[in-house]
């Protein structure tokens, strides 16, 4: 086992992920999407989420014009991968998390059982590198009220869990369906991670979509599902409703930060919401980011990241990578990721001095998820 103390201030990556080996086998299994599959041209195991991908297997089971899918390397599932790629990015504490599409695929009977012994699985992850690791437990939202509540607490009865991850589906209507409302009052103050789910349709990309490989989809689909639910939850009254609620939005809020002023404008001039008294009393868009919304600082660049201090001030955002995802096409993935780099010359460029910097690389999320519980133990090697 590595030394869990670490010198100086931390850094703290908020957004990372890995699929269990559990995991994967019950994707291997599957004969529908998602499923992982392996091909005679591909190294690594592939991860199977798209219909389109469904089709290209069919033309070309053997994948010999274009694998389909996202390969599994060891990153994905390795713990020492993982541990490894924090020492070289020189990252302190990181809160991993199962990634999409989590367990909405499961039959409701059995996904509650199987979404307990995943959340297992990283609670003894973490107990590996006690204070070097945290996690976002996932949910069976498929499964009933009371399954769900029950492994609510199952997780938060685990003590490296600092709360929950969910996509933006929710229990599969979104997360402005109200039966989305009691899950989230069950989980009181814990933090939700809001992760994209499956992005949106296609057909929004254009007939020329598969050309551009997946820049579209990753690039302006993610956010916009992501800015799209918080619009949702927003005017659906769900943070009303849910006062105790912290949500962590992925990629510094998708385009929220800055498009919350045209949403807050577009609402003050509906006609049907003044109508039915809905713009009485309310909390504006801008009250909500800054009393209920953190943001991770996963954008790429300081125009972005600083759109995101400002829409909900600096001592909401935390640094992440998404590792595993987007590492280097064309040097050693064993070494440093220029995914990971360019959101730290990201933070240090936005900010207008160390102290800021500090807090959006590791110290806000060690004062909001609670990390010093067993972070105080880490101090030095």
């Amino acid at each position: 086992m590595m030394s869990s103390r670490i010198a100086g201030d931390p850094i703290v990556d908020v957004h990372t992920h890995m699929y269990p080996p559990s995991y994967v086998k019950i994707m291997e299994d599957r004969n529908e999407i998602p499923m992982v599959r392996r091909f005679p041209g591909s190294q690594d195991p592939r991860l199977i989420l798209l219909p389109s991908e469904v089709e290209s297997m069919k033309s070309d089971p053997e994948g010999k014009s274009k694998v389909p899918g996202r390969p599994l390397t060891k990153h994905y599932a390795s713990l020492d991968q993982k541990i490894h790629f924090m020492d070289t990015h020189k990252i302190a504490i990181s809160v991993i998390s199962l990634a999409n599409p989590w367990f909405d695929f499961l039959d409701p009977a059995e996904a509650g059982p199987i979404a307990d012994s995943v959340n297992d699985e990283f609670s003894k992850m973490c107990t590996k590198y006690p204070g070097r690791l945290f996690f976002f437990a996932a949910l069976p939202l498929c499964a009933s009220a009371e399954m769900i509540r029950n492994s609510i607490d199952h997780a938060l009865s685990l003590p490296y869990c600092r709360g929950f991850i969910m996509g933006t589906s929710g229990k599969g209507k979104g997360m402005d369906d109200p039966e989305m409302v009691p899950i989230l009052q069950h989980i009181k103050e814990n933090m939700v991670f809001l992760h994209p789910h499956y992005g949106l349709p296609n057909e929004v990309y254009g007939p020329r979509a598969e050309e551009y490989g997946h820049v579209l989809p990753l690039a302006l689909g993610f956010p916009m599902e992501t800015t799209i639910c918080v619009a949702r939850m927003y005017l659906s009254g769900v943070f009303d409703k849910c006062p105790s609620l912290r949500l962590l939005l992925a990629h510094s809020g998708g385009t929220l930060p800055f498009l919350a002023g045209r949403i807050e404008s577009c609402i003050v001039h509906d006609g049907h919401l003044l109508k039915e008294g809905r713009l009485k009393n309310r909390r504006t868009i801008w009250d909500v980011l800054n009393q209920q919304i953190y943001l991770d600082a996963v954008i790429y660049s300081d125009v972005g990241l600083r759109a995101a201090v400002l829409a909900g001030g600096v001592d909401r955002v935390m640094f992440g990578t998404d590792h595993p995802f987007f590492p280097p096409l064309e040097t050693d993935e064993q070494g440093e990721w220029e995914s990971v780099t360019l959101n730290v010359t990201s933070v240090n460029y936005a900010l207008p001095n160390q102290q800021q910097v500090k807090q959006v690389l590791g110290g806000n999320a060690v004062n909001i998820l609670k990390l010093e519980r067993i972070g105080k133990e880490i101090v030095a090697a």
